[in-house]
């Protein structure tokens, strides 16, 4: 294996715990070491228990072909299989009403087109999920790999998840609660640009106070996301839905987007997941709340 590749601020800490840099890179299978990685067990842990009896010669039962796992896929499952297996994991499921931001959107259509930028309704969840998360602050957080230590961040950084080719990739905005619409907007579009062409650099997948997950673009109607470690929460989102609304005896059709918290329980309790969620429903049904 080439040699490892680390920010000095990595390789102090390895350093401190004790950690073999070049031994971690072997172990999980790739160069790239962040400091999530120093947290250690994510790979182990989701090798243990017996798995045996998967062991099973499909060849048997009709004709199969074999497709070996990129390392890069083999990593992402280890890290799934162990945050699943480690983190008690529970989904809050609710739907905020987006007309107001829809709307916004076509007005904005116009200046979108001459900034040259893609004003899509990923860059109002952005926003309304870091103004959520500095009213929540217990939400930005990490629970240290003992579970003794909740360490409380003062700062927002918000990872989206991108479908590539070569697996799934989580870049990172910095600071989201200090950006514009038409910054985050420009900053998603880029980083999801270079990561179709595995051009994000390692500074720029780690952090996050919380993932969004989005299958807007593809469909559902629900899911329950998989808390991406040292995260404590991860917000899915699905396609939006247009719902009957009663005002009194009146129908209304109203755009209804799908949101998915999935949490950590250690961490986050039934009643903060449901305030939580009602805080981003209500700064996404109103998004001057957002602007604020």
């Amino acid at each position: 294996m080439t040699d490892v590749v680390a920010a000095p601020s990595v390789r102090a800490l390895a350093r401190e715990k004790g950690i073999d840099l070049a031994k971690l890179a072997r172990d999980i299978g790739r160069t790239t070491i962040t400091r999530e990685d120093l947290a250690g067990g994510t790979a182990s842990a989701a090798k243990t228990g017996d798995t045996s009896y998967w062991d099973v010669d499909h060849a048997a039962f009709g004709p199969v072909t074999e497709e070996p796992m990129s390392r890069f896929a083999q990593v992402a499952s280890a890290n799934l299989s162990a945050a699943n297996a480690l983190i008690p994991q529970v989904t809050h499921h609710d739907r905020a009403d987006v007309s107001k931001i829809e709307a916004f959107r076509a007005d904005l259509k116009d200046e979108a087109r001459a900034r040259g930028v893609k004003l899509t309704a990923l860059a109002f969840h952005v926003k309304a999920l870091a103004r959520a998360l500095r009213e929540f602050p217990r939400f930005n957080a990490s629970l240290s790999p003992d579970g003794k230590t909740l360490i409380l961040k003062d700062y927002v950084h918000i990872g989206i998840a991108v479908d590539t080719a070569h697996g799934l990739m989580v870049p990172v905005i910095r600071d989201a609660d200090r950006k514009g619409l038409w910054q985050i907007a420009t900053e998603i579009a880029d980083l999801a640009a270079r990561a179709q062409e595995r051009k994000v650099g390692p500074d720029e997948m780690g952090g996050a106070s919380m993932t969004i997950s989005s299958l807007g673009g593809i469909g559902g109607t629900a899911f329950t996301p998989i808390v991406n470690p040292p995260e404590v929460a991860i917000l899915g989102i699905t396609r939006t839905e247009t719902a009957t609304i009663w005002e009194g005896d009146t129908p209304r059709p109203v755009p209804m987007l799908p949101l998915d918290l999935s949490y950590d329980h250690r961490v986050v309790n039934g009643a903060d997941a449901a305030r939580f969620m009602s805080c981003l429903v209500g700064l996404l049904s109103d998004p001057r709340r957002i602007m604020i």
